[in-house]
């Protein structure tokens, strides 16, 4: 019974340490809204940069591409049939990975797709969303700002930190 009430009692004086309404004013920080302003305008600054860097790659590539609201850059072609890739449907795919400067990291092995289950993760954010605006048998160009591949800190192996990717894409099969 002892233990049960001291530990009760430790209980509570955790918890009411842990109460922002308990601590004093003037120990909390003064300046998170502007810590949080500096971070969202460095952000911005970032991504606008990531932006400028692609449509660059666009323009001296004379491609035609879209941009989702996301910040994806998307170009699909070729005949497609069938439904587009939903949530949960499992997707076969050959691509080859490369960045803004050409340099490729990756690709699929002749004859090996790659399969994911769409919306399963595992994948690039972008890579996932690009390939829900496929149908079976169709190609597409997609690049990738960093917050959609590989963020701050790259795949630790060939895609450097914020970089931006480019993904040629070949749909070769939907399992709904």
């Amino acid at each position: 019974m002892v233990n049960k009430i001291n530990t009760l009692w430790i209980f509570f004086l955790l918890l009411s340490a842990c109460n922002p309404s308990t601590q004093n004013v003037a120990e909390q920080p003064k300046s998170i809204p502007d810590t949080k302003q500096k971070l969202l305008g460095i952000n911005y600054q970032l991504t606008e940069k990531d932006r400028e860097l692609i449509k660059a790659y666009i323009d001296r590539h004379r491609l035609t591409m879209k941009e989702n609201p996301s910040g994806l850059f998307v170009y699909v072609y070729g005949t497609g049939y069938g439904e587009y890739p939903k949530k949960g449907n499992l997707v076969n795919y050959y691509y080859r990975i490369s960045l803004l400067d050409g340099t490729e990291c990756y690709k699929s092995e002749p004859g090996k797709p790659k399969s994911m289950v769409v919306g399963h993760g595992g994948v690039e954010a972008g890579l996932e969303e690009g390939i829900m605006l496929m149908r079976k048998g169709q190609k597409a160009l997609f690049i990738l700002p960093p917050h959609l591949a590989h963020g701050l800190i790259g795949d630790m192996d060939k895609i450097p930190p914020r970089a931006s990717i480019v993904y040629e894409v070949e749909l070769v099969d939907v399992q709904h």
